[in-house]
């Protein structure tokens, strides 16, 4: 097997445990394209200050994701992790590890006590949805499936499938299916990360079934394709030589790699993975003060640009949190610093209260993003006890991180940029104060006619306003290298975007 090495520079990072790849800023001007441009770091964004030096600062704010209030919407088979689309026809489709308990008595072992597929859910709306009885396999009952079980192979019914992932493929690797996923077997003689296509995405064509990495990666594992260098991605769990065939589970042989996120890349996709994971994300101090020494999953879907993670922090063997991180080169993944839970647990007593199992990928309905989890009412080393169901949260659109410009006012200033046309947009909330925007040139001087007098204060909440100065677009200054200021009086702005496509 083959080692990947990104970059020819490696860099230990002040703060964290481990080795980080260095990423390199980009080369201004930025050529932004149409695409939005999240000011969550300092890929777009050159600096922030306070208007008073003594006083607040601008700052980062990471928004939690709202529960539903008819949360769980989906009950039993004790559901984890799951991945939800959503068709071009409006309906969603929903493929999910179903855990069917056996029994309820304390002598069976937790590992023998369930049976473990990839079921399948669907629904109109996002809300109400239905688990058709498909009884595809003859052998359910025997095995103990659930009647809308989609993942099961009856040539080795011992062989548990779980942690399913709906892959976008380019159509010359698609093999001729519409639908191709990533899941993961559990045990032998199948064991590994596998993928399967289907026409339909419930009859799967088990003659494709093909093992791509015979690796102990017991959570879901992601796979998105990087146009850019032309190969496949992989992030899993770093298990590999930790947990090896023939070590002990004592600690000091298995060490069990503080649960890691690692990364893994092969040009082609329905084959052998011939490379080795490497370890990008370890926890550092800051969880070790919070107590979560260990990372469960990291699942990513990449959308403008960026390398988005639902990351699972994992308080040994108790609570399975949820947050954000991100990465603009899909290497060295950011985190804000106090870690707040991104879906945050549920009051003592319900549903969710101690694990929550998060989808990277999101789900747009008009101007939010639908984001749907697993919970669990009971810690994972209690898996008798505890109940799981699925639940919905909503973000606004592009709506994780915000900058936050204090009630005496901050400014956002962004990296030299070449406007590409089009409508200067923004993702703004400024319901409780103002925003107001000046176009300057690279050494900072404002551009005649767009400073913030020329601009009419925005005082609302919108994913896509278009700002205008006195009637004057920023299309006009099409091809030009500028910077956007954006001054916030207790305001948050989101993301910007040059108006002319999605």
């Amino acid at each position: 097997m083959k080692l990947q090495h990104p970059f020819t520079s490696i860099v230990l990072v002040a703060g964290f445990i481990g080795v980080s790849v260095a990423a390199a800023p980009p080369r201004e001007p930025i050529e932004i394209g149409h695409e939005p441009q999240f000011v969550l770091d300092t890929h777009i964004v050159d600096t922030t200050w306070g208007l008073k030096p003594k006083g607040e600062p601008v700052k980062r704010v990471l928004h939690q994701a709202k529960k539903h209030p008819a949360n769980p919407i989906i009950t039993g088979d004790d559901p984890s992790h799951l991945f939800v689309l959503r068709e071009a026809d409006g309906a969603f489709r929903m493929w999910y590890q179903a855990n069917v308990k056996h029994t309820e008595d304390s002598k069976v072992k937790a590992k023998d006590n369930y049976s473990v597929s990839v079921a399948y859910a669907e629904s109109k709306d996002g809300m109400h949805w239905d688990k058709p009885a498909l009884d595809l396999f003859p052998d359910a009952k025997q095995y103990k499936l659930p009647s809308n079980a989609v993942i099961h192979r009856v040539d080795a019914p011992k062989c548990e499938s779980g942690a399913p992932q709906i892959l976008e493929v380019p159509e010359k690797d698609r093999r001729g299916f519409r639908y191709v996923m990533l899941y993961l077997m559990s045990t032998a003689p199948l064991h590994g990360i596998r993928l399967v296509g289907s026409q339909d995405g419930i009859h799967w064509d088990f003659t494709s079934d093909t093992r791509i990495a015979q690796l102990s990666s017991d959570s879901a594992n992601t796979i998105h394709y990087d146009a850019e260098h032309e190969e496949y991605v992989m992030f899993c769990r770093s298990k590999h030589i930790y947990r090896a065939p023939g070590q002990t589970k004592e600690m000091l042989s298995s060490g069990e790699s503080r649960r890691g996120i690692s990364r893994m890349s092969n040009k082609e996709l329905w084959t052998e993975w011939t490379v080795r994971p490497q370890t990008i994300l370890m926890p550092d101090e800051r969880d070790a003060e919070l107590g979560y020494n260990y990372f469960m999953a990291m699942t990513v879907h990449r959308h403008a640009g960026i390398w988005w993670g639902h990351l699972a922090p994992f308080l040994w063997n108790d609570l399975y949190a949820s947050e954000i991180a991100w990465s603009r080169d899909g290497w060295d993944f950011q985190r804000l610093p106090a870690r707040q839970h991104f879906i945050e647990f549920g009051p003592a007593g319900e549903w969710d209260h101690s694990m929550v199992v998060g989808t990277a990928r999101w789900v747009e309905v008009g101007d939010e993003w639908w984001i749907y989890y697993s919970g669990f009412d009971g810690a994972h080393d209690d898996p008798k006890g505890r109940t799981g169901a699925i639940g919905l949260a909503t973000i606004r659109k592009e709506g994780f991180i915000s900058q936050h410009g204090p009630k005496t006012g901050g400014v956002v200033c962004t990296r030299a940029i070449r406007w590409p046309g089009g409508d200067l947009v923004v993702n703004a909330d400024a319901h409780d104060g103002e925003m107001k925007v000046r176009v300057s040139d690279e050494l900072r001087k404002s551009i005649a006619g767009y400073d913030y007098a020329d601009m009419l204060p925005f005082t609302g909440d919108s994913v896509t306003h278009e700002v205008k100065w006195k009637g004057q677009s920023l299309d006009s200054l099409k091809g030009k290298v500028v910077r956007l200021e954006f001054q916030l009086h207790d305001a948050d702005l989101y993301t910007f975007r040059a108006a002319g496509a999605d």
